[in-house]
Formats: structure tokens, C-alpha cells, sequence
């Protein structure tokens, strides 16, 4: 989402994830009448980061719908951004015996032992959003073994065009400043892997002098900013990763009078209204919505058997924007 604006309440990789029907989605699960007849009785877990954060509601908002079209029924939990309730929750739904789970993860790391129970259960377990087991260790596309399949963006892809509006943004290189979402979220990590990949193979050179936590959230990022200017009055841009965090990235920048150019990623309604504005150079396209429309599908058509998913990858294109193709990017968040 991004992960304390999922962790906002704790530290979100919330926030971050946009799938459009028409945006690469894989093929829909077929209508046998054995699977017909499966789904009037299934019953889908679904353990979200937190609510209160627009990516995550999001997500649920289009696993809800997708659900609903489908007759199946959905049992819900919160964790609120608390990693710890969130694995209290996984415990609880195990216990109810759902036909399969939905798990956005708070930390992906604790995330690999709720996985783990889910497996030992019996119980078809699909991650969405967010990447299960260590970022570091584990490549994304390496889905931790016991899960049917993680439905994501894909966050190297979304880093490495990040990269390149910076390419456009600042062609000529010099210092520039990460802002980081909060501890413990993957997309840490994944979101910055390749970003410096676009400057490389174009032969300029950026110095990345500060990297600094906003936490997923607008005033967070705006005091880490703040912080960073002060620290480095040269930077000349700032990558921020998630939206939310690069329009507070972008309050600091104007307060300061810096010319430095802000990136985000998230493609939200308050991210595309910045790129508009022209207060965000440009931003990375995810569609929650679809994203969660298309991990239930998912697991549908891994409990009725209509296709069959075992530590699957699932993703779809997240295109760049800036103002000149902000309209290609409908918010879904």
C-alpha cells in the first residue's frame, strides 16, 4: 500500500498492489457444475492489514465484490497494522475452518509462521499485497512454500519505473533522498531494489545521500523530509514509496523552497491529484480493487478445482504516470 500507513497505527506498507480487468489479469476460472456446485457453500477467511488504511480497504472492497459475484462467503478480520493480533486472528479463523484464506500480511516475516499453521490446517491459503518470508532472502516470484499463490504487483517492476521517471526528472544525476514506508513491510526492500537500475544502464549517476522512514503516512514523511533537507539543503529528489508519503514528502519540499523532484508510487486519488497539481513529478499505477477481485478469483478456482495454483506468482502491469498520461490512472484508493 503502502507498510505503516498499514503499520501506521504501530510504527502501511499501508501501502501499495491494480489489477484491471483489462490490466493483464490471468484467466477467469471455468463454470463446471461440480464447481458450481462447490461454491454455494464456501466460506473465504480474509485476514486484512488494517481497515482504516485506504490500500488495504481497498483490496477488501474488490474481494468482497468479487465474492459476492461469486457466492461465496466471506469472515473478515481486522489486525489493525498489529502484526501480534494479526497472527491471533490467522489462530482464530484456522480455528473456524474456512474453506481457504485470503492473508494481507502486517510483517512479512511473522507472516511465514501463520502460513505455516494455515498449511498444517488443511486450509488453501492465498497472500495478497504483500510478499510472505524475508525480502532480503527471498526473491519475489520465489512464493514461500505452503501458499497456493501470492497476488501482488509486481514491486521490482513498480521500483525500476520509479527509476525511470527519476531519469526523466533529473537527467543530469546528483544527490538524491529515499523515503522509506515503515519497518517490517517487504515493499521496503523491494520498492528500492531496481530504482537505481534506469540511472545505471543510461550511464547517470545518483548519490543516495539519506534514507529516512515516513511510515506509509503523509505527515511522517513530510517531518522526515524536513529532516533531510536540513541535512542535505542539495538534495535534488526524492523518491518516496507510496503516494501518501510523497505529497508529505512534497509539503516539505515547497516549505523549504527546494526545486527537488518527488516520486511516489501508488497511483491514489491523493497521489494523481499531486501528479495533476504538478506537487508529484510522477507516481506508479496499482489498482487495489482488481487486486483483490483477482486474488479471490484465485482462490475460488483453487477450491473448486477449476485450476489448480501451488506457490504460484500472480501479477499485472503497473504503468508510470505523469501528468502527461495521469488520465491512463482511474484511483481506485
Amino acid at each position: 500500500m503502502a507498510r505503516k500507513q498499514a503499520l501506521a497505527a504501530m510504527t502501511a506498507a499501508l501501502a501499495a498492489v491494480t489489477l484491471a480487468a483489462g490490466c493483464g489479469q490471468a484467466e477467469q476460472g471455468g463454470g463446471s457444475p461440480d464447481a458450481a456446485a462447490k461454491t454455494k457453500n464456501l466460506t473465504v477467511g480474509v485476514s486484512t492489514l488494517g481497515l482504516s488504511f485506504p490500500f488495504p480497504a481497498a483490496i477488501s472492497k474488490g474481494i468482497k465484490a468479487e465474492a459476492a459475484r461469486l457466492g461465496v462467503k466471506i469472515v473478515e478480520v481486522d489486525a489493525q497494522g498489529k502484526a501480534e493480533k494479526q497472527s491471533s486472528d490467522v489462530q482464530d479463523l484456522a480455528g473456524q475452518r474456512p474453506d481457504g484464506v485470503l492473508l494481507l500480511p502486517v510483517d512479512s516475516g511473522v507472516a511465514t509462521g501463520m502460513v505455516d499453521q494455515l498449511k498444517n490446517a488443511g486450509i488453501p491459503t492465498v497472500a495478497v499485497a504483500s510478499q510472505v518470508g524475508d525480502p532480503k532472502t527471498r526473491k519475489l516470484d520465489d512464493v514461500y512454500p505452503g501458499l497456493a499463490a501470492l497476488v501482488t504487483q509486481d514491486e521490482y517492476a513498480a521500483g525500476r519505473k520509479a527509476g525511470e521517471l527519476a531519469v526523466k526528472a533529473v537527467p543530469k544525476g546528483g544527490p538524491i533522498a529515499v523515503v522509506e514506508g515503515a519497518a517490517g513491510f517487504a515493499e521496503v526492500e523491494l520498492r528500492f531494489r531496481d530504482f537505481l537500475a534506469p540511472a545505471k544502464a543510461a550511464g547517470i549517476t545518483y548519490d543516495v545521500v539519506t534514507r529516512q522512514p515516513g511510515d506509509w503516512v503523509p505527515d511522517k514523511a513530510q517531518a522526515a523530509c524536513q529532516n533531510m533537507l536540513a541535512a542535505h539543503p542539495d538534495v535534488k529528489l526524492f523518491y518516496a514509496e507510496s503516494d501518501d508519503m510523497g505529497v508529505g514528502c512534497a509539503k516539505a519540499v515547497k516549505a523549504a523552497g527546494s526545486k527537488a523532484a518527488v516520486i511516489g508510487i501508488g497511483g491514489s486519488k491523493l497521489g494523481t491529484d499531486a501528479v495533476k497539481s504538478g506537487e508529484l513529478y510522477g507516481t506508479v499505477c496499482f489498482k487495489p480493487e482488481d487486486l483483490g477481485k483477482r486474488a479471490m478469483q484465485v482462490l475460488h478456482e483453487q477450491l473448486t478445482g477449476a485450476k489448480k495454483y501451488d506457490a504460484q506468482f500472480v501479477t499485472y502491469d503497473t504503468p508510470s504516470i505523469t501528468k502527461d498520461n495521469v488520465g491512463d490512472c482511474q484511483p481506485q484508493w
